[in-house]
């Protein structure tokens, strides 16, 4: 199964944030915190942030925080838009990829998404890394655990970015592609869950259902959509005729305010992932799509 979504984040000049400046260390570069996480660098600043730290059984909290890698996101003028462990929905964080109900072998079950019942992901090794003056990517394997803690599946997940500036907006394009294949002796893997609870999506800071969720708004492709207004495609109705303003859409974006300062998150969804893609939206801004395969 593979999968690809494409990001922009963008900042807006209204915000009166000052763009990105050239320094010794121009363009795009990775740094390594070995064991923990991986950073990606744009004359010096962040962009991106891999969490990989290997699951860690010590304690409850730490196997909270350990039980799946994902992406941080930064702004161009260096805010952090995403959210770590903790907070609303703990299991919520960065750009994250998970299934709520899978099925393979003989009747087993997992969860990837809140990973509750013993399962997790594993950082596994990184594959490619590259870096030059205008662009950034790396791949990762990622392995699938089931309650028993064996590996059911094998993911290589890709991040590449451009950044750069549009008009009056400064952003970044992040390009997510994930190829999964099943564990040896497993001939299928079924993914399944609801818009709510699969997918690949986004989680913004904890800052935005503290504080800001009611001046967010989802801007769609028949327009943009009133503050604390969300729409969610009804996985318990499905024949229901509002769905269909919640599936296949070709992009859908989110508008957040942290720090006193809006930012657009756009999420496009690549023609050939598979369909249908069922959407979901919340004002705390965890908003993407999911599908069954």
């Amino acid at each position: 199964m593979r999968i690809s979504a494409l990001f922009a984040v963008c900042l807006s000049v209204c915000t009166f944030a000052t763009p990105p400046q050239a320094t010794a260390a121009e363009g795009f570069a990775w740094k390594d915190a070995e064991g923990k996480h991986t950073d990606l660098l744009y004359n010096g600043d962040p962009v991106l942030r891999y969490m990989y730290e290997a699951i860690d059984e010590s304690s409850p909290e730490r196997r909270e925080e350990t039980m799946k890698p994902y992406h941080h996101v930064f702004s161009p003028d260096g805010t952090l838009l995403t959210k770590g462990p903790g907070g609303l929905f703990p299991h919520h964080r960065g750009l994250f990829y998970g299934f709520s109900k899978i099925k393979y072998g003989d009747g087993e079950e997992a969860d990837t998404w809140h990973n509750h019942h013993g399962e997790w992901q594993s950082h596994e090794q990184e594959l490619d890394r590259q870096a030059d003056g205008n662009a950034a990517s790396h791949r990762v394997a990622i392995d699938w655990h089931g309650r028993d803690g064996a590996v059911f599946a094998h993911e290589e997940r890709e991040l590449a970015v451009k950044g750069g500036k549009n008009g009056d907006v400064d952003g970044w394009l992040i390009d997510f592609t994930s190829q999964i294949t099943p564990a040896e002796g497993l001939d299928v893997v079924h993914f399944d869950g609801d818009p709510q609870h699969a997918g690949f999506q986004f989680r913004a800071s904890q800052e935005v259902p503290d504080k800001t969720a009611k001046q967010t708004y989802y801007l769609r492709p028949d327009g943009k959509g009133k503050e604390g207004e969300t729409r969610n495609w009804d996985h318990a109705k499905p024949d229901a005729p509002g769905n269909k303003q919640s599936e296949d859409l070709p992009w859908n974006a989110v508008s957040i305010v942290l720090g006193g300062k809006r930012y657009t998150v756009l999420y496009l969804d690549h023609r050939g992932n598979p369909k249908p893609a069922r959407y979901s939206e919340r004002d705390y801004a965890r908003f993407g799509s999911y599908f069954v395969a």
